[in-house]
């Protein structure tokens, strides 16, 4: 679930300001140096707890934490203290997989109709689709379903019992086996596929077939009975109290706690050193470069490159010292983690924390593994950091000038306009680049103003034309990482008519609310990433997708990695003289339809028949009001700014009572009938 990570790591570095450290020398050992960098992710990029261990030869050699798993208590995180794993779970539901390889039930190049026979979709190219199409990411899936599948003390399953509905009706985005870009709802599958296929539930088959043989007792899913008071508290900006218990309920992409010391003893059985359990062949098959299969950038050295399950099979730096590292990272919108072995020196690394991000985790856990490999005398010297150039203006050929057109990714399009050699971007990487200018700089690259970019233009063997971003990407205290990937692709000329022109026009820059997210959902806490819409039209497009009709548009990208993942087609319908949206699977209202919060100091609001939430906004004739809400125990509301930011949210807050903020908005939310009795009053 990495686009939750990139998406909170751009907000919190954002809110936080994040002093710069200098990379002195020192002779720390392992212990102080990790301790030290644990200590500034703690302090400096909004995490409340960390949590790491190493694993060298089956033996937890280290094993610290930072920060306190409940503010209120001051209780101190412990070894037994426990953090959602975000997409590290994937690589549970790989494992698993693979142990039904292993015994002979399930080939992994078998279309995935053998397994679930009740699989189908809008498409006849699903019958292509393997198990190994899942595990690589290339099986042209259009990425996630996230409705109702990361909820507050509920562990709901209707996100999963789901998934085959909702595939019925949708198509794939690509060929299966094409290209490997992120998708979620591949391992959801594989989650269902193990349950099939073995007849147990996947909770009942990790906690039978991994935790009972490597003796893990902190490792859980939402559906297990366990202590929740094991579980690290989890806090968001603008809110006081701790939150509720955050279930990822798509357990198979996301939905395992677990603590860093069971993780990297579950990386036993990933790296081919407990036999017993996963076979070495197999193990060793989930290495793989299976990126090499299909369309990918062409450099070698990168953080992401993907075998079975796995982010990378040869991650960078260690690629640098001809060190094979594999890697994954995860999120929730909560807890974040990372994972890196070294199968050949038998070393692992685990970093679990509240707050922050998996990219912190895996600088954190890479540079710490760079210490362990030197005090090894594994490597002599460790590489150094690189200090991002200004760019030199070179004169650019002639012919570069032609890549200038419409670009688009998912969720957006951009014009690219070069002239004199030099074009504009908008913010990459959910805004970790800045918006900034690109200028060539020579071998048909063009280099940011800053210097911490460099882009150019590749033609594919798939026909498409994108947009390179080698990106050099530095977190001051902890270190530097570097990522190359395709960011856009150029789209073809898609001339609409003039009444469909003006049907889009009509929608442009206006603002979709979700109406069937469950009020116990984490996404109300960052409804701008998840439960708002924002229609962004530029000539025959609209987000990514290409307009057919008045209502209409479909997806039209296909960039591999990251870039391309979660796409969508836009279906609008009227009902009741309202505009909605239908995306994926969700429905959004349009923000012309939103009325504004009744004036009068008792007010009833009921959840219609649809069981959709209802917005209102707050405009200047209760804004500065206190407003205090009955509301049964299947409902609740939250508040926002004019800025978007949650200012109270009744589902991690008892409260009942708020002010209300000028320009913001109030979702109420819950079952079918349910009755809120609103009151107002000056304060």
């Amino acid at each position: 679930m990495k686009k939750i990570g990139l998406v909170l790591m751009a907000v919190m570095l954002m809110l936080l300001q994040v002093p710069m450290a200098s990379a002195e020398e020192n002779h720390d050992t392992i212990e102080e140096k990790a301790h030290k960098l644990a200590s500034v992710i703690v302090s400096d990029y909004g995490v409340s707890s960390i949590q790491y261990a190493i694993l060298d030869h089956g033996s937890i050699t280290l094993s610290n934490s930072a920060g306190i798993a409940d503010k209120e208590t001051k209780a101190p995180v412990n070894k037994d203290t426990m953090f959602g794993v975000g997409s590290v779970s994937k690589m549970y539901v790989s494992a698993a997989t693979m142990m039904l390889v292993d015994a002979g039930k399930v080939d992994i190049d078998q279309p995935l109709t053998t397994y679930i026979k009740d699989f189908t979709m809008a498409d006849e190219r699903y019958k292509q689709i393997t198990p190994r199409m899942l595990l690589n990411h290339s099986s042209g899936l259009y990425g996630a379903h996230y409705k109702n599948s990361m909820l507050f003390n509920d562990n709901d399953t209707q996100n999963h019992d789901q998934l085959l509905v909702n595939l019925r009706s949708e198509r794939l985005k690509s060929n299966p086996g094409e290209y490997s870009v992120y998708s979620n709802d591949g391992f959801q599958l594989l989650e269902i596929l193990v349950e099939r296929v073995s007849g147990l539930t996947y909770s009942e088959f990790i906690a039978t077939h991994i935790s009972k043989p490597l003796d893990l007792n902190f490792t859980k899913t939402p559906l297990d009975q366990f202590d929740r008071q094991h579980l690290a508290k989890t806090y968001f900006p603008g809110i006081d109290a701790p939150l509720a218990v955050e279930n990822t309920n798509v357990i198979g992409t996301g939905g395992v706690y677990a603590t860093a010391e069971e993780l990297v003893k579950f990386s036993e059985i990933l790296t081919g050193h407990r036999p017993d359990i996963l076979s070495e062949q197999s193990a060793a098959a989930m290495q793989s470069h299976e990126y090499r299969k299909g369309v990918w950038v062409p450099e070698e050295r990168n953080i992401f490159n993907y075998g079975l399950g796995w982010d990378s099979v040869q991650l960078a730096p260690f690629s640098d010292y001809g060190i094979t590292a594999l890697s994954k990272g995860g999120d929730t919108v909560l807890y974040h983690s990372a994972l890196i072995s070294i199968p050949e020196h038998h070393l692992s690394i685990a970093v679990v924390s509240s707050g922050g991000s998996s990219f912190y985790n895996s600088i954190f856990a890479s540079t710490v593994l760079q210490d362990v490999l030197k005090e090894k005398g594994i490597i002599k010297d460790i590489t150094p950091e690189k200090t991002p150039k200004s760019p030199v203006k070179a004169d650019m050929p002639a012919d570069l000038s032609a890549y200038s057109g419409l670009y688009g990714n998912v969720g957006a399009t951009t014009q690219v306009d070069i002239q004199n050699g030099e074009f504009e971007l908008p913010a990459l990487l959910d805004g970790i680049i800045p918006a900034q200018k690109y200028v060539y700089t020579g071998s048909g690259h063009f280099t940011s103003s800053d210097g911490t970019a460099e882009v150019s233009f590749e033609q594919q063997t798939n026909g498409k034309t994108y947009i390179k971003v080698n990106a050099l990407l530095d977190f001051p205290g902890l270190g530097q990482t570097e990522m190359v990937y395709y960011e856009y692709q150029k789209l073809n000329a898609n001339p609409v008519k003039d009444s469909v022109k003006k049907a889009w026009e009509a929608r442009d820059g206006k603002k979709y609310y979700a109406v069937d997210e469950k009020m116990t959902s984490v996404f109300y806490l960052v409804p701008p990433a998840f439960l708002i819409k924002n229609i962004a039209v530029d000539t025959g497009y609209a987000n990514g997708t290409e307009i057919v009709d008045e209502n209409y548009a479909v997806n039209a990208i296909e960039i591999p990695i990251m870039s391309g993942r979660d796409a969508f087609d836009l279906n609008f319908y009227k009902k009741e003289n309202s505009e909605y949206l239908k995306a994926g699977e969700q429905h959004f209202i349009r923000e012309d339809a939103i009325k504004p919060l009744h004036t009068a100091k008792t007010t009833q609001y009921k959840i219609p028949s649809n069981g959709y939430a209802q917005w209102f906004k707050i405009d200047e004739s209760t804004a500065n009001k206190n407003m205090v809400v009955d509301f049964p125990k299947s409902g609740g509301f939250a508040v926002y700014d004019e800025n978007g930011s949650v200012v109270h949210f009744s589902t991690v807050n008892s409260e009942r009572s708020i002010v209300l903020p000028k320009g913001g908005l109030i979702v109420f939310g819950g079952n079918a009938g349910d009755v809120f009795k609103v009151k107002l009053k000056n304060q």
